[in-house]
Formats: structure tokens, C-alpha cells, sequence
């Protein structure tokens, strides 16, 4: 029996995640991610799949991050007509995620069709639309952990905690032709442990091919102590003594609900007192109440920190804004605030706003939570730009920014080679994926010489066969 593993996405880059499996009979795909991070990006989420959408029989969703599940909308109206399988709180997730992917493809059309009119130029259509996305719903298919399901004759699968974020799965496939079987393994995007919320990822005993993300497989994140002395000195040192505000980019699903956590927990032990939370992004807002109906995702430290914050309302205000009017008032606030906003790289969202608003100020601060791809706003302002352009407008990077590594939802090089560490003997073939170029190929070394594994880096659009 013989099977074919085609990146078309994340493969030699962060984004885009969306693997092509083939096997005698049968055709899936494993995400369906958006590219993001500029111009490039546009192009590649235009572009049309290699094979017709009408051929592939399912599709297996690790979980509901856009640069893993963004184009199943696009997917979908371009013919796909079959399954999406995922974790019951990938799927209420995405009911919610995928539509505001969609009405900001529309608005963003909207915005660059009226600057090219006025100049005399040809308008844009969106990538899709909200009801394009409403479309993917009704496809979806939600798995509990642990159960094995069959996508179709002589396949089975089944989803483990990745540890990544609510719902975060990673994808084990069993492909089966008479007497011969072969089995995959998806690492999709891994949890860091300790993190908050989500439980550590479940280990994997064996694999013939594996595929495993590697988006900080060159680099430790700070333990959890240091990140949070660095996040409690940055939010003081902001509100008290220069009197500005915190401003924070974060994906609305995932990192959102940690900061929440993570404030609330600091709340709790009296490191922070008489904050004020503004949740600038009704995706966020959804995502928490989703993240509450789901406490079978939680570890213990996060049932007894939200007991706390349930018998004690009063000791950190959370406000969550609505409207474009009441994310707009928060452009007059002028010190005191804590602003979570969306998007986790800045690069589309109300964040925007409130980096115009607050960027050239020194008296505010940003606090950079999560993986800024390249290319992006938040990749900019990371590496030390004087200048960046926000909304049109040329502003000046004069507020303080911290980069606080040790809140990543994604596993860093020794999170990784301790979930690889669980194989009781090498995979015949293992694919480092999820990363940029230069990352992917030193984790791959690292492999080699740390674990003995035979790693290889797969090339985009390039079949590899298994």
C-alpha cells in the first residue's frame, strides 16, 4: 500500500497549514488553513487546490486557529461537498470563527474596492463571504478525544489532546488495504506545558510517518514565573507610574481566554488589584462563553482559578465591548486600561485602532503575547520598527513593547522533543512542518542528533511518499 503527503501550506512557513493525503482510495485533506502575513499570502490563499475540491472525500481539523481552518470556507464553495471531523469545541468554535473570517474578507474588499474606484482601478471580490463560511457548519462532524472514528473504507482516525488550544487536536490516522496497514500521525500545533487552561498534549507511542510542527524548534520560552514577573512589572509600570494604557494583540481564540486567566489567577494571589479588562472583540467574547461550555478541556488549576473569579466578580472588571461605537469610545481613554484585541498578529481587527491610538504614545505599553509571522504588523513592532504604517497612516513606535514568549500557546524545542521523546522507536518517516524555513531545518537536525530520527523537511507542493 502506498500513500502520498502533499504540503500545500505550512510547509518552510508559519501559515497556510494544509496537508494533502492520498492513498490508493482514497483522497483527504488534513486543515485547511489561510495564509497570512501580506501580499504573498493574498496570492497563495487565491490560488486554486491541485486536485478539485469535489474529490476530496473528508477532511481532518486539528483545530479552529484560521491559519489551520480558514479557507474551508473557500473549500467548500469551490465544490467540496463531503466531512469536516473535529473535536466538539473545534466545532463550536468554528460556527462562530469561520463566519467573522468571512464578513472581514467582505469588509476588507469593501475598503480596497472604494480606495480603487477613486482611483480609477478594477474592485476587488472577498476570498468569501460570511455565507460562505455559514456553508462550512453543516459539514462539520464533532469527535470526542480518544474516540476512534471511520472517515471512510479502511480508515480510521482519532483525536488527542494537543494541548494547544480549546478543542486542539492531534490527528492519528490509520490507513488499512488487506493485510497491510500504515499509520500517520498529525502533531498539528502543540501546547506548551503548563500552559493555561488546556491540558499538557497526550503522548503518542508510535508512527510510520509523522508529522510535527515547529514553530519555535529553535528556542526556549521563558518559564512561567519569569513571563509572569515580566507581565505583572509591564502592566504596573504602565497604569501606575506612567499612567497609559496596556494594549494587547491576541487571537481571539486561545490566547484571549489565557490573558483572562492569567489576570484573573493574578488577581487572585494579590500580585494585581483594581484592574479594568477591556475584551475589545465580540469573537473573543463568543469564544469565552464557548471555552465555558467546554470544562472538559480544562486542567485543575483552571477549575479552581474560575471558581474564584465566579464568587468574586468585584475584583477584576471585565468589560466586554460590542459595537464599533463602544470600541471606538475606548479610543478616549487615555490611561488605565488594559485593551484585548484582536488580531493576535495585528494584522486585521480592532487592534489596529488601538495601536493608532496608543502606539506613539510613551506613556502606553505593548505587550506581544504570541507568534508574530513574517510579514506581518506585529512582526514589525516585534523587531524594533521606528515606524510602522497603521490603517494608512504612518505612526511612530514610541509606547514600550514587551514580548512575553512564555505565554505561547505552541510547544518550544524542549516541549517538542519531550512530546517526540514518548515514541517508543524512531517513525519511518517524519515531516517537520509549521515553521519558518530556517526553524524547520534546525529542528530537523536537532532530531537527528538528539533523538536518532531520520527528519527531512518537506518541500511545498512536493509529493512525499510514505
Amino acid at each position: 500500500m502506498s500513500a502520498a503527503l502533499t504540503f500545500l501550506g505550512g510547509a518552510r512557513e508559519v501559515t497556510g497549514s494544509c496537508i494533502l493525503v492520498q492513498s490508493d482510495r482514497n483522497r483527504f485533506l488534513v486543515d485547511c488553513g489561510m495564509f497570512q502575513g501580506g501580499g504573498e499570502s493574498d496570492r497563495k490563499n487565491q490560488r486554486r487546490m491541485p486536485v478539485s475540491p469535489s474529490s476530496i472525500d473528508f477532511v481532518l481539523s486539528t483545530h479552529a486557529h484560521i491559519d489551520h481552518s480558514g479557507l474551508l470556507p473557500k473549500l467548500v464553495r469551490d465544490g467540496f461537498r463531503g466531512p469536516v471531523y473535529c473535536t466538539p469545541a473545534t466545532a463550536d468554535l468554528l460556527k462562530v470563527m469561520l463566519p467573522d473570517a468571512g464578513h472581514i474578507q467582505e469588509k476588507e474588499a469593501e475598503w480596497e474596492s472604494r480606495k480603487r474606484e477613486r482611483g480609477g482601478r478594477k474592485t476587488v471580490a472577498p476570498l468569501y463571504t460570511e455565507a460562505d463560511a455559514i456553508a462550512v457548519g453543516p459539514r462539520l462532524r464533532a469527535v470526542p478525544y480518544g474516540k476512534a472514528f471511520e472517515p471512510a473504507h479502511g480508515i480510521s482516525a482519532t483525536l488527542l489532546d494537543a494541548g494547544h488550544i480549546l478543542g486542539s487536536a492531534i490527528v492519528t490516522v490509520f490507513l488499512r488495504d488487506g493485510g497491510t496497514e500504515k499509520r500517520l500521525v498529525f502533531s498539528g500545533d502543540l501546547g506548551h506545558r503548563g500552559l493555561p487552561i488546556v491540558r499538557d498534549p497526550s503522548p503518542v507511542a508510535r508512527a510510520d510517518a509523522l508529522v510535527i510542527e515547529s514553530t519555535y524548534g529553535n528556542r526556549l520560552h521563558k518559564g512561567m514565573g519569569d513571563t509572569e514577573e515580566e507581565f505583572v512589572r509591564a502592566v504596573h509600570d504602565t497604569l501606575r507610574r506612567k499612567g497609559g494604557n496596556v494594549i494587547i494583540p491576541a487571537f481571539a481564540v486561545g490566547r484571549a481566554q489565557d490573558i483572562l486567566y492569567l489576570l484573573a489567577d493574578l488577581t487572585r494571589r494579590g500580585r494585581l488589584s483594581g484592574i479594568t479588562v477591556y475584551v475589545d472583540s465580540p469573537l473573543a467574547a463568543e469564544a469565552t462563553r464557548i471555552t465555558m461550555r467546554h470544562p472538559e478541556c480544562f486542567d485543575e488549576a483552571t477549575r479552581e482559578v474560575f471558581a474564584w473569579r465566579d464568587a468574586h466578580p468585584e475584583a477584576m472588571r471585565v468589560v466586554f465591548t460590542r459595537s464599533a461605537e463602544e470600541s471606538r469610545a475606548l479610543n478616549s481613554l487615555h490611561g488605565g486600561a488594559i485593551i484585548l484585541a484582536g488580531s493576535g498578529m495585528c494584522e486585521a481587527g480592532r487592534i489596529k485602532h488601538h495601536l493608532k491610538h496608543n502606539l506613539w504614545r510613551k506613556e502606553s505599553s505593548v505587550i506581544i503575547v504570541g507568534f508574530q509571522a513574517q510579514g506581518t504588523l506585529g512582526r514589525k513592532i516585534v523587531e524594533g520598527a521606528k515606524r510602522v504604517k497603521v490603517l494608512g497612516e504612518d505612526i511612530a513606535v514610541a509606547a514600550d513593547v514587551y514580548t512575553i514568549g512564555g505565554l505561547s500557546a505552541h510547544a518550544d524545542r524542549e516541549d517538542l522533543l519531550a512530546w517526540a521523546g514518548h515514541f517508543e522507536a524512531p517513525p519511518g518517516t517524519v515531516l517537520v512542518a509549521h515553521g519558518e524555513e530556517s526553524v524547520s531545518l534546525e529542528f530537523a537536525g536537532t532530531l537527528r542528533s538528539r533523538l536518532g530520527w531520520t527528519a527531512e523537511v518537506p518541500v511545498p507542493g512536493s509529493p512525499v511518499m510514505i
